[in-house]
């Protein structure tokens, strides 16, 4: 073996089965797989998201870094098909959240959510990439969101209780140079003009 190998020498993801996220970096045993902390530290420093959310639910990567929370606890690793709430891809440059962990977790959001007009949302929902030049937060992935009907005020803290005039997240969106680009899944977009 060469000193590179050497140094990735060790066990591997297995895409067959959901194994639990070691809790810490220290414990990492499969290379490149992220820990609990780091995947909770992640959702607090990019969307405000407490880290107190996440209590009570265990973290688990299937295949090349898919992330699943799961609200219990069962022996790891398991083989089985599915595991809770597909909630992150990582192993890539940039993390990206999925669509179900943003409509589940994106109400205790509190940075880079972008919250839309109606015709915005209506946009967004259909999967259609829009110019967003107003939006001076981040770049990146970001909460596309949409305000309750009822009230014609954004709330300071974009954080959703269900009540009108609250906001509720859409799904993910990618924001770069200006333009907000959909990520809604094809069999996930709506028609609600």
């Amino acid at each position: 073996m060469t000193g590179t190998d050497e140094e990735t020498a060790g066990p591997e993801n297995d895409g067959q089965q959901f194994d639990r996220l070691p809790a810490t970096a220290a414990e990492r045993v499969v290379p490149g797989r992220p820990s609990r902390a780091e995947v909770v530290e992640w959702w607090e420093e990019r969307y405000g998201i407490p880290p107190e959310t996440w209590d009570g639910h265990t973290f688990w990567e299937k295949g090349n870094g898919k992330l699943w929370a799961f609200a219990a606890d069962v022996v790891s690793p398991i083989e089985i098909e599915g595991l809770g709430l597909r909630i992150l891809r990582t192993r890539q440059e940039h993390w990206k959240p999925s669509t179900n962990a943003v409509q589940r977790f994106g109400r205790e959001a509190t940075e880079n959510v972008v919250v839309l007009d109606d015709e915005e949302a209506v946009r967004f929902a259909a999967g259609d990439d829009q110019e967003l030049p107003r939006w001076d937060g981040d770049w990146g992935y970001v909460i596309a969101a949409h305000e309750i009907a009822g009230d014609s005020e954004a709330p300071e803290t974009p954080r959703a209780t269900g009540e009108a005039g609250d906001v509720e997240p859409i799904g993910v969106g990618l924001y770069l140079h200006g333009e907000l680009r959909s990520t809604v899944p094809k069999g996930r977009r709506e028609d609600l003009g």
